[in-house]
């Protein structure tokens, strides 16, 4: 179901994968804001993986490194948000942006947690999953961003920008801004 919306979705609802809520169809360009809702739950990792490529893939202007590089962020990013969120977040969102130059996604969870791996030094990072840490040199390795955001209603958006050599960079813009 398509309709307007100018964020993630936030937790709630108990639906099944969404479809995309807003789609800009301005000349039928390529760029476009998808947003998705899933259920926090192992399964949505894998189909929100298959939704994101097969949209972007028909977008037809996304290199597939750079698709595989998104593909292997959004997967880390919706992992964690079911791993460590899910309690406090039974739904996710995900935000996929293909705007001035830039591919960006972003995962959304109620949980107020910070991960620290996008923060502090690699090597005083504390022991387990590295995710998050493989996240940050893909998207610092390309040329792009990463970070979280805190939400009005307490959870977080953690995202990463990747620029698109294909695109035109006139009017680039921060990837950080959010419609």
């Amino acid at each position: 179901m398509e309709s307007p919306g100018s964020h993630p979705p936030g937790a709630g609802g108990q639906s099944p994968l969404a479809l995309p809520v807003q789609e800009r169809r301005e000349n039928r360009s390529p760029e476009g804001t998808w947003r998705f809702t899933a259920p926090a739950k192992d399964t949505s990792v894998p189909q929100l993986r298959h939704t994101v490529r097969d949209l972007l893939r028909r977008r037809g202007v996304v290199p597939e490194d750079t698709l595989q590089n998104l593909l292997l962020i959004l997967s880390e990013l919706a992992t964690n948000a079911v791993r460590h969120a899910a309690l406090l977040s039974p739904e996710i969102g995900v935000e996929v942006s293909l705007q001035r130059g830039w591919l960006r996604v972003a995962v959304e969870d109620g949980h107020p947690y910070r991960p620290k791996a996008l923060d502090a030094d690699p090597e005083h990072e504390h022991l387990g999953g590295r995710g998050l840490l493989l996240v940050k040199m893909i998207t610092l390795e390309a040329g792009g961003l990463c970070d979280v955001e805190q939400t009005g209603t307490g959870g977080k958006i953690v995202w990463a920008a990747l620029p698109l050599p294909r695109l035109p960079a006139a009017g680039l813009t921060s990837p950080l801004t959010r419609r």
